[in-house]
């Protein structure tokens, strides 16, 4: 199998005859997903999402992709295909449209009212059309013909994109549940013809590719939410993804045939709802859905509240009822059921909410131990089935951390893809099709770009470095006033400690050692400030390290007079 390298060097300029790949983020990581075709010099962008911030990320709303790669060659795109409306693949759409508003935006009819609404918050006029399975569209030397795919939101799509330089089919996020609740199977009679055609390159999704067997079908949730709701005699909390129309569907079935009412929590999930009841995707029972505010009139072995915060999001709903502090509440007796399965390192935060929903006394059903939620995303077995049924002649595994790469490539091996034509890449290495034949051609940049409140891209590493440290380790500032003609210390130091559980009084002993030290840094004849202040964070964190084993954040300030 071909592997990244760390020492890739830039690509060489495309050929004629040659198709490029760039995929700028979803290999490697579970979200931020965007891929760039390149064919003489026109680019077609696949998806656009964003990466939610983990732990060691503090202070960061997003992680979006590293537009830079493309940044001065925006009138070179073509078009921009989404294939579903998830957030890891849509929600990165007005940051890039911020740059050239006008790329037409290609998705199916969910997948445009999520990113219009979006955009709308936004104030961003798109370009936008509206395709579905079955259609065949040209945007320049790109002819994409869009494929129906199930997934855990409605409308979602593969795509094949044909050149004269060579074919790709990128299949989204994908599953085949052959059960579906809304009856739109994956369409393997079209996956294949595209096999009988030829596919040149087949991006497919790994996420579940460590996963044996099938994924359960979603009609097998029904009866669990409905066994649930009948043994629970107080409120109900639901809490899932706010795009997970067939979730909330469900929901609505039970809720209705228990005699319940639901309130919509969170601005998201009233918002999407909306647009999926409006479009005709979700069918909502006469009756069953109330304000919000109505709940606190109705009986509690009447009310369900379906909400956001499945994955612990600490500004979601969930999360500030598990924290007392929104103005739903919960407590014994009480159900909270989370139909949403684990997104890699969300484990800490999710359990953090479970522990806070139980310290209130609700019960927790969660799919630990309860089939309440099924993943999205094929398993082993209906991966082994695509390959056989399409034969590409090349694979590039998408969408999933280096793990599920590696486990999605030694599938296609398996079923008789030759070990050199799995390209296992992550974001920013370049594949380029030629001859029928990809390969690695070398490696673009393609950082993480922060969205930290209303900046973007202009929070760095090293700042996040800073913020961990004043979380980790507390701050220490020093201050000291020294008189420029004779370098003697007119006062000071003193110093101030947060965040390092000791009281000011613990630094007394070495504030002459500082003033000593400082006074003969001056007597040199060096009474710059900078040399000074380096003088002190020498002296005070050596201190802090031996004597408080801690390395905390110092601020020296030196005064002159």
């Amino acid at each position: 199998m071909s592997h990244p390298h760390p020492e890739l060097q830039l690509p060489p300029p495309l050929d004629q005859d040659t198709l490029r790949i760039v995929p700028l983020g979803g290999l490697g990581e579970v979200g931020r997903n965007m891929a760039v075709v390149e064919y003489q010099g026109r680019l077609l962008i696949i998806d656009c999402g964003v990466l939610f911030p983990e732990d060691h990320q503090p202070g960061v709303d997003l992680i979006l992709p590293d537009f830079d790669y493309i940044a001065d060659r925006l009138d070179d795109v073509e078009a921009l295909v989404l294939t579903h409306g998830h957030e890891d693949h849509i929600g990165a759409v007005p940051y890039l449209l911020r740059m050239r508003p006008d790329i037409p935006v290609i998705g199916s009819r969910l997948t445009l009212a999520f990113v219009g609404a979006k955009l709308k918050e936004h104030r961003i006029n798109a370009t936008t059309r509206e395709v579905a399975e079955g259609q065949i569209v040209s945007f320049g030397d790109f002819e994409c013909e869009f494929v129906a795919v199930n997934h855990s939101i409605p409308d979602a799509l593969a795509v094949a994109v044909r050149t004269p330089a060579g074919s790709l089919l990128h299949t989204g996020d994908f599953k085949m549940d052959q059960l579906p609740l809304d009856g739109r199977v994956t369409d393997l009679r079209a996956f294949a013809r595209l096999g009988e055609q030829g596919i040149d390159l087949f991006m497919v999704d790994s996420t579940n590719a460590e996963v044996p067997g099938f994924v359960t079908p979603e009609r097998e949730i029904g009866p669990v939410l409905d066994q649930v709701f009948a043994e629970s005699m107080k409120r109900i909390v639901v809490a899932s993804f706010a795009s997970h129309v067939h979730r909330v569907q469900q929901v609505l079935d039970a809720a209705h045939a228990h005699g319940r009412k639901v309130a919509l929590v969170g601005r998201s999930m009233v918002r999407n709802m909306g647009i999926a009841s409006e479009l005709g995707y979700i069918n909502v029972p006469p009756g069953v859905i109330v304000d919000v505010k109505e709940i606190d009139s109705l009986p509690d072995d009447q009310v369900v509240l379906m909400c956001t915060g499945s994955q612990g999001e600490p500004m979601a709903a969930l999360s500030r009822i598990a924290n007392g502090d929104h103005r739903v509440s919960v407590g014994p007796g009480d159900t909270v059921i989370l139909a949403s399965s684990l997104i890699p390192g969300n484990e800490n935060a999710v359990f953090r909410v479970i522990n806070g929903l139980m310290r209130l006394g609700a019960r927790v059903v969660h799919s630990g131990n309860a089939k309440v939620h099924v993943s999205g995303h094929s398993s082993a077995g209906e991966l082994l089935y695509c390959y056989n049924i399409l034969r590409p002649k090349n694979v590039m595994p998408v969408h999933g951390e280096v793990r599920h790469l590696i486990a999605n490539g030694a599938l296609a091996v398996k079923t008789g893809v030759a070990p050199e034509r799995v390209i296992l890449a992550e974001d920013g290495v370049v594949v380029d099709l030629k001859d029928g034949k990809a390969s690695i051609a070398g490696a673009v940049p393609c950082g993480y770009v922060y969205v930290d409140g209303s900046s973007v891209g202009t929070l760095t590493d090293a700042e996040l470095k800073d913020r961990r440290i004043l979380g980790e380790e507390g701050f220490i500032s020093v201050f000291a006033v020294i008189d420029s003609s004779s370098g003697k210390v007119v006062a000071g130091p003193t110093v101030q400690a947060r965040g390092v559980a000791e009281e000011d009084s613990v630094f007394d002993d070495i504030l002459p050692q500082i003033k000593t030290a400082v006074e003969e840094q001056a007597a040199t004849g060096n009474v710059d400030a900078h040399q000074l202040q380096q003088v002190m964070r020498r002296i005070i964190g050596r201190y802090a390290a031996n004597r408080l084993r801690r390395r905390p954040m110092i601020i020296p300030v030196v005064v002159e007079a």
